[in-house]
């Protein structure tokens, strides 16, 4: 008589399993796969400029003979900050440059998801939609900048000045809502503060970078709470045996 009334028991907690909300998984091949396109291939026009030669030797020269390969990172963001993006020719530039085997430049792009291997636009839109974002209104934020810059999320705007990607935790989580454009963070945000920031940038401006919201760094917003004095001077609290003869 047990076992049917277990059998019951066990179906019911069955039914009542519920599935955690998770963010929309994002399936690529873009991840680990090269497809030449029209854009993109062994023959795309790459060249480091003359200066940025001159920084990667320097960079260079920091390591040992034989170990120029340690510089493989420093090669990828130069390339990415010179035309805004790394196409697989750039990578066979720096393999070249560096000695080393294109294979294991490959590997350097595919693992790191800062290496963008097709372009972004002039300003790549980066919107964080972790947990502390997301209770702060990181999806009306989202909504906000696909206006502000007529681009969905993972396309590119039909000028090609905006890249609009969603991102996972940006590191600043104290002054969410954040969105960072390339490597400027703008925090503490609303709606309006988002099209002002986008209509400047398609202005030609530069929108002031950090909090928005008035705050300076990320102390409360209601003011700081605590060392709001002058600190006490030195011997302050000390037993009049510890001090010295006068």
């Amino acid at each position: 008589m047990l076992r049917p009334k277990t059998c019951f028991l066990l179906s019911n907690v069955t039914r009542l399993v519920r599935r955690f909300s998770t963010s929309k998984w994002n399936r690529s091949e873009e991840l680990n796969v090269h497809r030449d396109s029209a854009d993109n291939n062994c023959s795309t026009p790459f060249e480091f400029t003359e200066a940025n030669m001159l920084r990667l030797a320097a960079i260079i020269q920091n390591y040992p003979e034989g170990a120029q390969r340690s510089a493989v990172g420093a090669a990828m963001d130069i390339v990415q900050r010179q035309i805004g993006w790394i196409p697989i020719s750039a990578m066979h530039k720096v393999a070249e440059l560096l000695q080393m085997p294109r294979m294991r430049v490959y590997e350097w792009a595919t693992f790191y998801t800062m290496n963008k291997r097709h372009f972004r636009g002039k300003f790549h839109v980066k919107v964080c939609v972790t947990t502390p974002c997301m209770l702060r209104g990181s999806d009306i934020i989202l909504g906000a900048v696909e206006e502000a810059t007529c681009c969905c999320a993972g396309s590119l705007s039909n000028d090609g000045m905006f890249g609009v990607d969603i991102v996972q935790c940006q590191g600043a989580c104290a002054n969410a809502p954040v969105l960072v454009v390339n490597d400027d963070y703008y925090e503490d945000l609303n709606v309006c503060d988002v099209h002002n920031i986008i209509q400047t940038l398609r202005c030609g401006g530069i929108p002031p970078f950090g909090p928005q919201n008035g705050r300076y760094s990320c102390e409360p917003c209601g003011g700081p709470t605590c060392l709001c004095e002058n600190p006490p001077p030195p011997g302050f609290g000390l037993q009049p045996a510890l001090y010295g003869p006068c």
